[in-house]
């Protein structure tokens, strides 16, 4: 009687490809490679001020990033960060400054801005069923022009003259600066603030319900929606949550610098954007999650932070970071594919 043949074809390599590996690690290494070119070319790297100043930065992309996050968990996109980013420093800056209002108002007015601009963007998008680059970049350009036309192109500072003759009755009080240049135990309160929201966020998008159907909503909606999930209900607290971020980042931006600076926000659009893609690739999570965006934005944070030290132009800034997030989508793209 025959034996059965006993294949000898080896079986297949189950350990990682090098490819796979590198999409998993790959931004682990970045940031510390760059760490280290940069301690080594820049003396003043290893400091505590300088690192106090990344952490700072990173903590308001951060922010902004994880409301970016929650709009691509959802299968969306929101491009009005920015200029939600530049209303609510605005809106601060002026509670503050020209109506002498106290923490609880400087604090909820910019907050409940962030939330309007979110329910507009869910009102185009999930009522009007409109594109969601489409719908959101037009919600920037009119929010823009709304805080533009608001301040007449000019920032808001303490002291600062008024149309009247007069100089404005108010300035930023030291509870409000404590958000953005404060400490606590010898961390910047900002960077705290950022730890318990991704801490907080990705708890509740890991281990909850609602998390998760945030998660199924993106996946599939036609599938949740036959699930009895409410779809365009999730959709809208994605764009909700989006625009409350943004808002506090705005905060947070101008508890730190101490001004209302028009369009102030508009460059955290692509480091934001930036940093939410290439958390796709962190540990191989493949899909938004707010762990990954916390390791983009150091990633975004350190490179800028080196480059400026070095000196080079921001203008040159921006074809690197232009660069970074084509190689996030690449990589997003590959590992869809």
């Amino acid at each position: 009687m025959s034996q059965p043949a006993v294949s000898t074809t080896p079986s297949k390599k189950t350990a990682p490809s090098i490819l796979e590996w590198l999409y998993k690690h790959g931004t682990l290494l970045a940031i510390l490679a760059v760490i280290a070119y940069f301690g080594i070319t820049q003396d003043r790297f290893f400091t505590y001020e300088n690192f106090s100043d990344i952490l700072r930065s990173i903590s308001i992309v951060t922010l902004v990033a994880i409301g970016i996050t929650f709009s691509l968990i959802v299968d969306g996109f929101d491009l009005s960060v920015g200029s939600t980013v530049s209303l609510a420093t605005i809106a601060s800056a002026a509670a503050l400054v020209l109506y002498r209002q106290e923490i609880f108002i400087t604090l909820l007015v910019p907050l409940l801005l962030g939330i309007a601009v979110g329910l507009l963007n869910s009102l185009l998008i999930v009522k009007f069923k409109l594109p969601d680059l489409l719908a959101t970049l037009a919600t920037m350009y009119a929010i823009n022009g709304v805080q533009l036309t608001y301040t007449k192109g000019f920032s808001i500072y303490n002291d600062m003259p008024l149309p009247d003759g007069g100089t404005a009755p108010g300035k930023f009080i030291p509870s409000f600066l404590f958000i953005g240049q404060g400490e606590l135990f010898g961390v910047p309160f900002s960077v705290l603030l950022m730890l318990f929201v991704v801490i907080a966020a990705h708890l509740f998008l890991t281990y909850t319900k609602p998390g998760r159907l945030f998660y199924l909503t993106g996946e599939n909606r036609e599938a949740a929606r036959l699930s009895g999930i409410p779809v365009n209900r999730y959709r809208t607290y994605a764009y909700v949550i989006s625009g409350f971020f943004a808002a506090l980042g705005g905060i947070v931006l101008a508890s730190r610098i101490g001004t209302g600076q028009v369009s102030a926000g508009a460059s955290l659009l692509m480091d934001s954007v930036a940093a939410a893609y290439i958390g796709f690739s962190v540990f191989g999570a493949g899909k938004p999650n707010v762990i990954g965006t916390l390791f983009g934005s150091i990633l975004m944070g350190v490179l800028l932070n080196g480059l400026t030290m070095a000196n080079v132009p921001y203008y040159a800034q921006d074809i690197i970071k232009g660069a970074i997030l084509v190689g996030a989508l690449a990589l997003s793209h590959w590992q869809k594919k």
